[in-house]
């Protein structure tokens, strides 16, 4: 398999090998598009969800309001923009 990109199996490092010159191009591609993916992807772990509204992850640190009609929690930006 390789290792770089995940497209590819291959049944012995000899094919690997044989190979590699026609698979570099498109291999270097998904492999870029593999290491975005994974900068740009954010725990889920690390926020309480997502406002329902923006959709922006809502923080830990900051105590987001409750809202009395469906009990969801919604940033204070949202929250600011409803008030107005």
């Amino acid at each position: 398999k390789c290792t770089a990109c995940y497209l590819v199996r291959y049944c012995s490092v000899k094919c690997q090998k044989d190979h590699r010159p026609q698979h570099k191009k498109e291999c270097k591609k998904r492999a870029a598009e593999l290491h975005d993916e994974l900068l740009f992807k954010q725990n889920e772990s690390s926020h309480f969800g997502d406002c329902p509204i923006c959709f922006l992850p809502l923080p830990i640190d900051n105590a987001c309001p409750l809202t009395g009609c469906c009990s969801n929690f919604i940033c204070n930006g949202c929250n600011y923009a409803n008030q107005m």
